[in-house]
């Protein structure tokens, strides 16, 4: 009989196309992956990679046991989520994904929250950037994803995946407190007002980053970005220094440093928060409490 922990490996194989992204995934070593390959090639009487530079190939044995697991796994998981549902039981281990502001801003409480409700559930949390919860949710490598989609970069979801709306969220300006726009009678800021400023963004090729050239584009300017900054909280302190402005999104805003002044944008540049689940996992007592909390919060967010 097949193994299936191994045909899992298999699949992370196939999916990453190498067997150290399969192992990274794993959280094991690459020769713990080679040697469940290399029992699941014995079980089968066939060989089931081909080196192929730095990554791997699959054989035509292997791409037919792929196809199979990858329609199992999807059964078995559809399997517990009924009968979780139907035991009513929220337990079991929940995996969840989340861009930065979403694990900062909601997750927290959320959690908290779905513990004290819940304290026979399990909740593993990992931060990733704004596009691989998605991504990993429709793979079947986590349970729940918060996602997010700006009014100018709608979310297109894959098929098979449900999500929730949560919350709305904007765009807004983080300027040093003495500069001119920041004076105690404003109340918002036009982007208009800040087409020629210097700016503080997120690293090329982020959804933050690209958002606001696109979004600087659209209103006739190139955005003159003299630094990129992972972190918002390192942003806001740069800002303050008089290094440039942030586009920063309310949520997960924190404590502002002493020198910041944050405005709205004008026109609003909003955004709204999503949790995603595979249809699969629709059923499943813990995904529904979990959306459960997290809507609870978002509305006190």
């Amino acid at each position: 009989m097949l193994n299936l922990e191994r045909l899992r490996v298999l699949c992370l194989v196939a999916r990453y196309g190498s067997v150290g992204a399969a192992a990274d995934r794993l959280h094991v070593t690459a020769s713990s992956v080679s040697q469940q390959i290399a029992k699941l090639e014995r079980e089968t009487g066939a060989e089931l990679l081909f080196r192929q530079g730095r990554g791997v190939r699959l054989t035509d044995a292997a791409t037919l046991l792929v196809d199979h697991a990858e329609r199992i796994l999807s059964m078995m998981g559809e399997a517990e989520a009924h009968l979780h549902a139907q035991l009513g039981k929220v337990v079991g281990t929940l995996t969840v994904g989340a861009f930065p502001t979403a694990a900062r801003g909601l997750l927290p409480a959320a959690l908290r929250l779905l513990g004290e409700r819940h304290p026979d559930l399990a909740v593993r949390v990992e931060e990733m950037d704004f596009a691989s919860p998605l991504v990993r949710v429709g793979r079947g490598e986590l349970d729940l994803g918060l996602v997010q989609d700006w009014e100018n970069a709608p979310l297109t979801l894959p098929t098979g995946v449900h999500r929730a709306t949560l919350m709305a969220d904007v765009a807004q300006v983080a300027l040093p407190a003495d500069h001119p726009l920041a004076g105690p009678g404003r109340d918002w800021v036009a982007i208009d007002e800040v087409l020629g400023e210097r700016w503080i963004s997120r690293t090329m090729g982020s959804t933050c980053h690209d958002w606001l050239v696109h979004t600087m584009r659209a209103h006739g300017a190139q955005p003159r970005i003299e630094h990129t900054v992972i972190e918002y909280p390192t942003q806001l302190a740069m800002v303050a220094a008089g290094m440039g402005l942030a586009m920063v999104p309310r949520l997960g805003q924190g404590p502002l440093p002493a020198g910041v002044r944050v405005l709205p944008l004008r026109p609003v540049l909003g955004r709204s928060i999503h949790a995603v689940w595979r249809a699969d996992n629709a059923g499943r007592p813990a995904v529904r409490h979990a959306v459960a909390a997290l809507r609870a919060v978002a509305r006190s967010a």
